[in-house]
């Protein structure tokens, strides 16, 4: 039990007739070796992938909430621009820096930890020190994934 967090890449895939065979996308779903019966292709619009997982780092919780979420926590889905991740991954960049250069002031500044009932630890420990290398590269591989997919972010404790 815990602030449990999620990135989401969400991919328009849906066929339309007026598409050529090279526009189209193949989609099957498989259970063991068997086509799932219930769900058609032809009604599948999007893929949905989750790019990111992260337990009690509630610094970065904060800030998905502050700068993407207009300050409202209510475990919704908040939209995540490409824009909104290279923000993100410079602020990271910014703090990494900080850690290094034992910089506290800055770290407070740019990424503080929040606390919340089940949140985790508000120390900038080693544990926040893992949590922003992890998020660098998560965050770096999601903004070499392309400026046309959509992002979201929903957290739940």
């Amino acid at each position: 039990m815990g602030l449990d967090m999620y990135l989401y890449r969400k991919t328009y895939v849906q066929n339309w007739e007026h598409q050529t065979p090279e526009q189209r996308h193949t989609i099957s779903v498989k259970l063991g070796d068997n086509a799932r019966e219930d769900i058609k292709p032809h009604r599948i619009a999007y893929i949905v992938e989750q790019i990111g997982y992260w337990s009690k780092f509630s610094a970065l919780h904060g800030w998905f909430v502050e700068n993407c979420g207009g300050g409202v926590d209510e475990c919704q889905q908040i939209e995540i621009s490409a824009h909104d991740l290279r923000v993100l991954l410079e602020t990271l960049r910014e703090v990494k820096r900080a850690i290094e250069d034992k910089d506290s002031k800055t770290i407070g500044l740019l990424l503080p930890p929040v606390g919340g009932f089940f949140f985790g630890s508000t120390e900038i420990d080693e544990y926040y020190k893992e949590r922003v290398n992890k998020t660098i590269s998560i965050i770096e591989e999601a903004v070499n994934e392309g400026e046309h997919e959509e992002f979201y972010y929903q957290a739940s404790w």
